[in-house]
């Protein structure tokens, strides 16, 4: 069933209710999906800190080979 189809459907089904009940429809706009931002980890200061030893390192083997 296609979303045409499945509308048509909706609307035949609405428009019998109605009809033979007496009811009231009330239609709403579907909801947007939420935006979905990637995940990021908030560092810890135990990251920080091994992050800041990293470059340290790093430096010390620059200034060794240069």
């Amino acid at each position: 069933m296609t979303k045409e189809e499945l509308r048509r459907e909706l609307e035949r089904q609405a428009q019998h209710f109605q009809n033979t009940s007496g009811g009231e429809i009330t239609t709403y706009a579907a909801q947007p999906e939420p935006e979905r931002k990637p995940w990021k980890k908030k560092p810890s200061l135990l990251d920080e800190a091994f992050q800041q030893e990293l470059q340290k390192i790093e430096k010390e083997r620059d200034n060794q080979i240069g």
